[in-house]
């Protein structure tokens, strides 16, 4: 398995999962593709049902999917965040970490997003005393071929 991240940024990355998910009952996932032969909206929507991101009880997930070789990257909300957040809510987040990124600050970039992902997932899905984790907060990796 190729590794994206170092281990002090995967670090960072997870934690800001965490934190975020402390405050909603959305959930959050970060994938890393490697050899991806086709767009990354096109594989982000792939992984989202294969990591299961669909079963969550109020359909909000969101997956973070860089396509590293293509040097592209998606964000896919479920439906039932679709459903609540503005609709140039993905555009605006797309927008910040494309920021980052162009410096190569891949790590801050997600970081920042996932902050405000989770600000705003806050608003329509506010933790609940009996929330329960339903995703793993560590990023994701595929095999290459």
């Amino acid at each position: 398995m190729v590794k994206f991240f170092n281990t002090e940024e995967e670090a960072r990355i997870i934690t800001a999962i965490r934190e975020a998910e402390t405050a909603t009952s959305g959930e959050i996932r970060v994938h890393v593709e490697v050899g991806a032969r086709k767009p990354a909206l096109e594989i982000a929507k792939r992984i989202f049902g294969e990591l299961g991101m669909e079963k969550t009880q109020d359909r909000n997930g969101v997956l973070i999917l860089l396509a590293v070789d293509r040097r592209e990257f998606a964000i896919v909300g479920d439906t039932g965040i679709n459903k609540v957040v503005p609709a140039d809510f993905w555009a605006t987040e797309r927008d910040l970490m494309q920021q980052y990124f162009k410096r190569g600050e891949f790590a801050a970039g997600i970081e920042l997003v996932i902050q405000q992902i989770g600000a705003k997932l806050k608003t329509y899905f506010p933790y609940q005393t009996d929330d329960v984790n339903e995703l793993p907060d560590e990023i994701s990796y595929n095999k290459p071929k």
